[in-house]
């Protein structure tokens, strides 16, 4: 019995939860996602709460895993329409910058030639500076998947931290070659 998947979800005002053919919708302030259903979890809206309930075999051990799963992915789901999510990333490095033309992220990283990202349709990426950037979404994943991405073409490096990392992250730095003479 999974503690997660039992506990009902509370849903902020002017979002709406709508389950049909094996399908959820959840429509707020910051757009609309959607989520395929699986036979072994039943979800029925009760105004103003969610609920989530297993229908799987009662042995079952994938129909528990996908009863909380589920629970967790609809909760996902209502926070980023609701409020949103957002990562933050910092560029660190001599000459090292984003700026952002039309739909993608231009990106000087020290290599020959610039790195152009391409932003997802649901995302926004704001640059306050031409060091900093701000991934914005309603989807979690896709907000999570794009700064994966940017922060994957040039990762911080441990001897003298340039790359792009995210803001909260904390680089564990290393001693360089030590000089000494025998």
């Amino acid at each position: 019995m999974s503690r997660i998947g039992n506990k009902p979800i509370d849903l902020p005002t002017g979002v709406t939860v709508t389950v049909a053919a094996g399908k959820v919708s959840v429509k707020g302030a910051k757009g609309t996602l959607d989520m395929p259903l699986r036979p072994e979890v039943k979800v029925e809206v009760k105004g103003t709460q969610v609920l989530i309930t297993n229908i799987g075999a009662h042995g079952d051990r994938h129909a528990r895993s996908y009863h909380g799963t589920t629970r967790a992915r609809i909760a996902g789901m209502v926070s980023g329409v609701a409020t949103g999510y957002e990562k933050n990333l910092e560029i660190i490095g001599v000459g090292f910058n984003a700026k952002i033309q039309g739909k993608e992220v231009i990106l000087s990283l020290g290599f020959a030639n610039t790195v152009k990202v391409p932003i997802p349709a649901g995302i926004t990426i704001e640059s306050a500076d031409p060091t900093r950037l701000s991934i914005k979404g309603s989807d979690k994943q896709a907000v999570g998947q794009i700064a994966a991405q940017i922060r994957k073409i040039r990762p911080p490096e441990p001897y003298k931290g340039k790359g792009v990392k995210y803001t909260t992250e904390t680089i564990k730095r290393k001693a360089g070659k030590a000089f000494g003479s025998a």
